[in-house]
């Protein structure tokens, strides 16, 4: 049996999916019992444990052969984020410590191991974090999610214009389908091993601002065009869309559009493509 952290995100519920395809039993971890009954409905258990409650994380994860684990995020973090304590991180190893399970996978992200402190370091540190407890630990790191356009549909269906803040708008970056992440998650799980291993995870092609402004033009039958961001005005913007500190998330877009926040050639490639995605999103 597996358990299964963020199961009611994206991600999570992608994870579900696969595990319940391929006949395997787990257990939702969830904070509120309310959200865990259609996962119950689908024959899995509930375990019901805020990620910050460790002992009742550490219940949570007990008997289990394996532990899928989901950082909660954080999109605008204070400023010492990276250097002070991280309750969070902290209950989730001291929780795998205590219940023990043969193996942990851990969703982590493209640009963990940028050497330049950004908002995905995070992940870093929770890596930093996991990769010292004694059984088999594997970080899943995902690129950039293609369900991000979500947010670019309204505006795409209504003016046309999509505004980037990934420039030029023809560079083309990794990114991937959360159905894949799930997919390889479940796999992963399943996987046996010794030590720390890192799998990276993106799409079957890369993409770029202008190649998300196509796609939305094809699922909505109108053109569309992607608009960059001057890199001048982010900081107002954030503070105007409530952020108090939007540093970390510029310097993580610096990163994409510097090239310094990248996978390297041995990336492991997923099915599902850019127009797949789109077309989903836009017929919900």
């Amino acid at each position: 049996m597996y358990a299964i952290t963020g199961i009611t995100g994206q991600v999570g519920t992608a994870l579900a999916e696969a595990l319940v395809d391929a006949g395997r039993p787990f257990r939702a971890v969830v904070r509120d019992a309310a959200k865990g009954e259609a996962f119950a409905a689908r024959g899995a258990e509930v375990a019901v444990a805020a990620i910050d409650d460790t002992p009742a994380l550490t219940r949570a994860f007990e008997g289990a052969e394996a532990v899928f684990i989901l950082l909660p995020p954080d999109f605008d973090p204070a400023s010492d984020f990276l250097t002070a304590p991280d309750p969070v991180i902290a209950s989730i190893h001291e929780a795998l410590l205590a219940a023990r399970p043969a193996r942990v996978v851990a969703l982590s992200t493209i640009g963990a191991d940028a050497m330049q402190p950004n908002l995905l370091s995070r992940l870093g540190r929770m890596e930093t974090v996991l990769g010292d407890l004694p059984m088999p630990v594997t970080f899943l790191r995902a690129g950039w999610f293609l369900e991000n356009t979500q947010w670019d549909i309204a505006s795409a269906h209504k003016h046309g214009i999509i505004d980037s803040f990934l420039a030029p708008l023809d560079r083309k970056i990794a990114m991937v389908a959360t159905k894949d992440v799930g997919e390889l998650a479940a796999r992963l799980l399943d996987q046996t091993g010794e030590g720390v291993r890192v799998v990276e995870l993106e799409g079957p092609e890369r993409v770029s601002p202008d190649d998300i402004a196509a796609s939305l033009a094809k699922a909505l039958g109108h053109d569309v065009r992607a608009r960059e961001v001057s890199r001048d005005t982010w900081a107002a913007r954030f503070a105007a869309s409530g952020m108090k500190n939007p540093t970390p998330r510029m310097r993580m877009l610096d990163g994409f559009n510097e090239g310094w926040i990248d996978f390297g050639a041995n990336a492991t490639k997923g099915t599902t493509g850019l127009d797949d995605v789109v077309g989903a999103l836009v017929a919900r």
